[in-house]
């Protein structure tokens, strides 16, 4: 009577521990129990989707605790709780309706759910609905993300539910328009899909054109006679014209509306196990050494109805006109394939107008790289008349000082800034030193002044090696000119060559400015025009030649700096644009800054569409220009823009 009364006793004392126990969170783990101990992927899903769609509060924290395996039950009485270890083999259970703690228990009488990956990414999926109204914005950009991966048609209410309270406009705007694209693929009805489609017909984001071809989707299917009717068929294939004759007939042999063509491994095989006595269908093995001899002995075996019959090329015939092979979409609606094909082909058109756009600015980006390049040169060579060689290496040593004031000076805009000017004063001295040493003494003596230059050029090649190897050297740009301007999913421009464009437009005015605003410019279009009456009116001619080469080598200077930067820095970096330079120089017109101008401009689109029509072949693109230009001068020899008097006839 005792342990009777001791035993009512201590379930007095627990009753009221396991009322607190039990909930409307442990009651909905409760009805689903058998699917959650069974943790199956393939019938888990009722579970998780019921507490997902309960409207409990509790419910994110039972999946994300279900989810991280830190969920348990009880073996005693099968409930359900949120456990964390306290001493080894000890754990302490926390109640999913309460939060409270009801008590440690020691591992034995406990039993850890562990679903697998399977389970755990179809968990993740059911946060999601709670994550896109997380308080914290990263968390609902990953929901975001997370949707757009891998959608799914139970997402669609919980992300439009989510819309009108989201307080972050960028946010805002990526939710409507995923709703938008999972609207026309999940909508209930076909009215509200068809305007999802129409609404993104202008819409160019890679996102939009992945949704519509989703629904653009196709299967191959085989029909005795015509296509089911109610099938949205997207293409009927007609053997003999869009498939192969054969290919046709193994389609319907894999399906088992036919028999299947026999080949010659087929027909060995069955020779081989019908041999009696050394022989085939009395047809001795020894003699079965050609096709046409097994294609007997196996007409023999069809004969005796000891091996199946080849069709002949009248039953394939027959058997292909008795059955339609076609496509039909995934997608059961044809007014939403017809939409979702008419968006498709909007979409394209403008997607190819972004194109050439993007074209456009890469040629500008090009053009304005040569420019930068040749702007040195139009001065020494198309103002001067002196082939310079070595104007590469001009662009190399700006290149190189950049590097080293970057090694003395670590912040990248300060270093930059820096190395523009230092870049224009360490070429201007050695332009003016090569122009004083070696230039000043060939001018008119074109041939000797190349050679000369030339040498001079693998002569500053082999100094840059020597002082800093043969490696590429690395011309960092500022944080802020890191990424991109991107206009859409197709045109974007990065943001150095953006800078290295309004360079060489700061350098075109700059160089307008000196020579028709400054004396050194008058004095320099005097010299080229007429030395000798310039001398005649004080002018030094050999005082401005000097100067004039120095300013050009200069430029070039800061040309290697804009360069260095996406370029790798190396002793090569000059060889690399001196063609382009000259090139640009040629073409736009000798001694004329405006025509330097257009070559560049020529050159730079010419290059990116050849390489636009042949992506794969750089090399092939570049000797194509080549081959144009070369052409291009045998109709207009003096250039784009040619001189005009006096100096044109020199």
């Amino acid at each position: 009577m005792r342990v009777i009364l001791l035993a009512l006793a201590a379930i007095l004392c627990l009753a009221p521990s396991l009322q607190a126990q039990t909930g409307p969170v442990q009651d909905l783990l409760q009805t689903h129990r058998a699917l959650i101990e069974k943790g199956s992927r393939k019938s888990i899903a009722p579970a998780i989707d019921a507490i997902a769609a309960s409207g409990l509060t509790e419910a994110q924290t039972v999946l994300q605790t279900w989810q991280a395996k830190d969920m348990w039950q009880r073996k005693e009485d099968k409930l359900f709780f949120r456990a964390e270890e306290v001493a080894k083999k000890t754990y302490r259970l926390y109640d999913f309706d309460s939060g409270e703690a009801v008590g440690d228990f020691d591992k034995g009488d406990l039993k850890q759910l562990k679903p697998n990956s399977g389970v755990r990414a179809m968990i993740g999926a059911a946060l999601v609905r709670f994550q896109l109204s997380d308080p914290d914005p990263v968390r609902r950009l990953a929901a975001l993300e997370a949707i757009q991966r891998d959608a799914e048609a139970s997402h669609l209410e919980p992300l439009r539910a989510s819309i009108p309270d989201e307080p972050d406009a960028t946010i805002k705007a990526r939710k409507e328009q995923l709703a938008t694209l999972l609207t026309l693929r999940f909508g209930s009805d076909e009215p509200t899909r068809l305007k999802a489609i129409e609404s993104i017909a202008t819409n160019i984001s890679l996102d939009s054109r992945a949704a519509l071809n989703t629904l653009l989707t196709t299967k191959r299917e085989i029909s005795v006679g015509p296509a089911p009717e109610g099938t949205n068929v997207a293409a009927i294939m007609k053997p003999g014209k869009d498939l192969d004759q054969d290919a046709a007939y193994d389609m319907l042999a894999d399906k088992g509306l036919v028999p299947p063509r026999l080949s010659p491994a087929d027909i060995r095989t069955t020779l081989a196990a019908h041999i009696d006595g050394g022989k085939v269908a009395g047809v001795p093995v020894a003699t079965l050494n050609t096709d046409e001899a097994r294609a007997k002995a196996y007409a023999a075996l069809v004969a005796q109805g000891m091996a199946q019959s080849q069709p002949t090329d009248g039953e394939i015939a027959a058997a292909l006109a008795a059955h339609t092979i076609y496509d039909a979409y995934v997608e059961p609606s044809a007014a939403v394939t017809a939409a979702a094909e008419k968006a498709l082909a909007s979409i394209k058109t403008r997607v190819s107008m972004n194109q050439m756009l993007d074209l456009a600015l890469d040629g500008i980006s090009l053009a304005s790289i040569f420019f930068l390049a040749a702007i040195g040169l139009a001065i020494t060579f198309g103002v001067m008349g002196v082939i310079n060689m070595a104007h590469g290496e001009f662009i190399m040593m700006g290149a190189y000082t950049g590097y080293v004031v970057q090694q003395l000076i670590p912040n990248y805009t300060v270093s930059i800034l820096v190395a523009l000017p230092l870049a224009f004063a360490v070429t201007f001295a050695a332009g003016v030193a090569m122009e004083r040493l070696v230039i000043r003494w060939l001018y008119n003596r074109p041939l000797e002044t190349l050679l000369a230059t030339f040498g001079i050029s693998i002569a500053l090649q082999q100094i840059a090696k020597n002082i800093f190897g043969t490696q590429a050297r690395p011309l960092t740009s500022p944080g802020w000119l890191d990424g991109a301007w991107v206009m859409n999913d197709v045109v974007s421009i990065s943001y150095i060559r953006i800078a290295i464009f309004v360079l060489a437009l700061t350098f075109l005015a700059l160089f307008l400015f000196i020579m028709k605003r400054t004396r050194l410019g008058l004095e320099t279009r005097a010299v080229t025009q007429n030395p000798r009456m310039a001398a005649s009116m004080g002018i030094n001619p050999d005082r401005v030649n000097m100067l004039t080469f120095g300013l050009g080598s200069g430029i070039a200077g800061i040309a290697g700096v804009a360069i260095g930067l996406f370029a790798k820095v190396t002793s090569e970096l000059g060889s690399d644009y001196i063609v382009q330079s000259f090139m640009t120089v040629v073409v736009g017109g000798v001694g004329n800054i405006w025509g330097t101008l257009a070559g560049a401009a020529m050159i730079g689109f010419l290059q990116k569409g050849i390489e636009w029509m042949n992506p794969s072949n750089t090399l092939a693109a570049q000797t194509y220009m080549i081959i144009f230009i070369i052409i291009f001068i045998q109709f207009r020899p003096r250039g784009i823009i040619a001189l005009k008097g006096r100096a044109a006839g020199d």
